[in-house]
């Protein structure tokens, strides 16, 4: 087993091994303050894994109850989170009580959010079950659900208790989800590492999952730590996503997933900058190859003037600027500070 440390604010570990789902109790018991648990999953989740969940939790001596909310990103709603709240409390839930977030990024996020704000704050684990999730979004304290003008526009800051990985449960994936979550491994390569991105471009990532899952953990770790509220470095790994953000607002989050849409918004910022002179010719035609190796796309027909409408309600904007990430190369990232009145000029390359 791995264990990763990650110290922002309050601390959690993060456990990654084959088979530590059936034993979550185990490792629950070690951080639980309370007796009660209720464990949130949605109806592609739950069938698979909540049974053994709610098993472990009773063999250490947990009561335990599940509430299971409809899948998929169109659900990740304020009246979605409103549901959580209400089985909180009719749970009877107290202060020393826990969340377990069984699933996705989408249950991370929301049941993670409903524990930030029932009774004030109480304590979640998270159990992420997506590729995407156990490399990205479990880690670093992020939690949200959509609104309509815009993707993760409320939210919380509030870190889980634990994390536990379990790379097993990325055999109920299908194809297109474990690419999903390639996306963002991928993204990691681009801002941090070059030897991760040269790895996808070269290997099977099935092939050296568990070093995969714990190099893009690391990397978010070592960013989330010196950025927590993510006033600097942590907008780095948004790479991609204010496009991405934006693609998927368009298609109202159906027909195009996360990783897809981010996919998207690397090569499209990446040829913006190489266009303006900010970056060599060549960078975003290595993205796009790596892209393809996973089935993903790598342009849209969308407008962008439509595009930049989406854009401008992202939450890197800062007044009227708006914090583009950009690569110098492969594993090398920074963030451009644009004005949102030249943002045409530039996805036009005439800044």
């Amino acid at each position: 087993m791995i264990t990763i440390t990650v110290n922002s604010e309050t601390g959690y570990n993060i456990l990654i091994g084959k088979g530590l789902l059936f034993s979550c109790g185990n490792s629950i018991r070690e951080v639980a303050r309370g007796q009660k648990v209720l464990v949130i999953s949605d109806t592609n989740v739950a069938p698979l894994y909540a049974q053994a969940v709610v098993d472990s939790l009773a063999e250490n001596g947990f009561e335990s109850d599940l509430f299971t909310f409809p899948a998929g990103e169109t659900n990740k709603t304020l009246e979605t989170v409103g549901h959580m709240l209400d089985a909180m409390s009719e749970f009877g839930l107290s202060r020393s009580d826990l969340v377990v977030a069984l699933g996705g990024g989408v249950c991370g996020d929301l049941a993670g959010f409903a524990s930030a704000i029932y009774l004030r704050g109480i304590d979640f684990v998270s159990i992420p079950t997506t590729l995407l999730a156990q490399i990205d979004s479990s880690v670093g304290g992020k939690t949200a659900c959509d609104l309509e003008s815009g993707k993760n526009l409320a939210g919380a800051f509030h870190n889980p208790q634990l994390i536990i990985i379990d790379p097993d449960c990325l055999s109920t994936l299908s194809e297109r989800y474990f690419n999903d979550g390639i996306a963002e491994a991928i993204k990691y390569g681009c801002i941090k590492s070059k030897t991760l991105f040269n790895r996808l471009l070269t290997e099977n990532p099935v092939d050296f999952i568990e070093d995969l899952i714990e190099e893009c953990i690391t990397i978010k770790k070592n960013v989330v730590e010196n950025d927590f509220r993510e006033n600097g470095e942590r907008m780095l790994l948004n790479f991609g996503h204010t496009i991405g953000h934006a693609i998927e607002k368009y298609y109202n989050f159906s027909e195009i997933s996360h990783g897809e849409a981010v996919g998207i918004g690397m090569v499209v910022i990446t040829a913006a900058a190489e266009q303006n002179g900010l970056l060599e010719i060549g960078i975003s035609d290595k993205i796009t190859a790596c892209l393809k190796l996973y089935s993903l796309p790598t342009h849209t027909t969308i407008p962008f003037e439509t595009l930049a409408d989406l854009a401008f309600a992202d939450k890197k904007r800062r007044g009227s600027y708006l914090n583009l990430v950009l690569l110098h190369d492969i594993g090398e990232s920074y963030i451009y500070k644009i004005n949102t009145s030249k943002l045409e000029s530039f996805f036009n390359g005439g800044l």
